[in-house]
């Protein structure tokens, strides 16, 4: 073949190279937004972490690394409107795709799932027992070195997650500084695994609220909450990351004391102390205790089935990964 024929084919060859390369980068962006997604709804239900589902869909790492790539250098560039060197530092496009999918999740899925809540709640809340309790042994294996201090450490907040979980969520002021300091809150504890930041909106006061306004389209107070989100995310995963480089085994015992903790909010059978009536008319539980089911008939059978699932499920999609925590670590 002469040079010019050979020189002739590149840039078909390019084309056909480039086609791939955003067939791939299209079908990445696709799974990225289905565990984002699955993260929006763990977000929805009081008691499910986002960040217990971003570990078990093997993306915590990049999602910590993901934001914590927002730095002063970032901003800095912004300011002198060099918008492609600015984009260039930071993976926008996994946290994007991550965003895209949340949303698509709370906007559609958010009637669905208040359904689920309040008229078959035992179901959806045996399926995520299940899901989250696979988590605990994925987490401790990942612990280097056990030893008696750590177990005690592991236990105790454990102990004091348990009880956490049980407080009676209070009545709080409705005004934007408060929206605004619950979404930098609970965003924060949507980042740990096992600590669930539609619980620490219900805690708050606010969990309805915020739920009502994406429901009714109240973008004013949205934005205030997207604004409080905006500045937790990116001061707490600094500490969080610091947390891991200086004290990786022990943040580890940390946060599986919180998953264990956690399930006291999720177990589904529950007797409801008293309750509220919300803004709409509906009831509101504001106290709960676990309890065992009354009756074993056929719903019994169905929330463990559930259960089951939700566990299987949590250790096929794990799929055996251990280096979620432990890139943090090199961080």
């Amino acid at each position: 073949m002469s040079a010019d024929g050979l020189v002739s084919n590149l840039p078909k060859k390019s084309n056909m190279a480039h086609r791939i390369d955003e067939s791939h980068k299209f079908r990445d962006f696709v799974h990225l937004v289905m565990k984002g997604m699955c993260m929006g709804i763990a977000e929805i239900i009081p008691g499910i972490s986002g960040g217990t589902i971003a570990f078990l869909l093997g993306i915590y790492e990049n999602f910590i690394n993901a934001i914590k790539s927002f730095n002063i250098h970032f901003f800095q560039a912004l300011l002198r409107f060099k918008i492609r060197e600015a984009f260039g530092m930071v993976a926008w496009r996994f946290l994007f795709a991550l965003v895209v999918g949340m949303g698509i999740s709370i906007i559609l899925l958010s009637h669905a799932i208040s359904w689920m809540i309040e008229y078959h709640p035992v179901y959806i809340f045996s399926f995520f027992f299940g899901l989250i309790l696979a988590t605990v042994p994925l987490i401790a294996r990942m612990i280097e070195h056990w030893n008696p201090f750590k177990v005690i450490v592991f236990i105790g907040v454990a102990i004091a997650t348990y009880f956490f979980v049980g407080l009676v969520p209070m009545q709080t002021p409705e005004t934007a500084w408060f929206v605004f300091l619950c979404g930098a809150i609970a965003i924060s504890a949507m980042i740990l695994p096992g600590i669930s930041g539609s619980f620490v909106l219900l805690l708050l006061g606010k969990y309805h609220y915020v739920l009502n306004a994406v429901n009714q389209r109240d973008f004013l107070t949205i934005i205030i909450f997207m604004l409080g989100i905006v500045v937790g995310v990116l001061t707490f995963v600094r500490v969080l990351s610091w947390l891991f480089h200086r004290y990786h085994d022990m943040t580890l015992c940390v946060l599986t004391g919180f998953v264990v903790g956690s399930l006291n909010k999720i177990w589904p059978w529950k007797k409801t102390l008293r309750s509220m009536e919300g803004r709409h008319g509906e009831m509101i539980p504001i106290e709960q205790f676990n309890q065992w089911p009354s009756v074993f008939d056929h719903t019994v059978m169905i929330a463990v089935l559930a259960m089951l699932l939700g566990f299987i499920l949590a250790i096929i999609i794990n799929g055996g990964n251990t280096s979620s925590f432990r890139g943090i670590n090199r961080a």
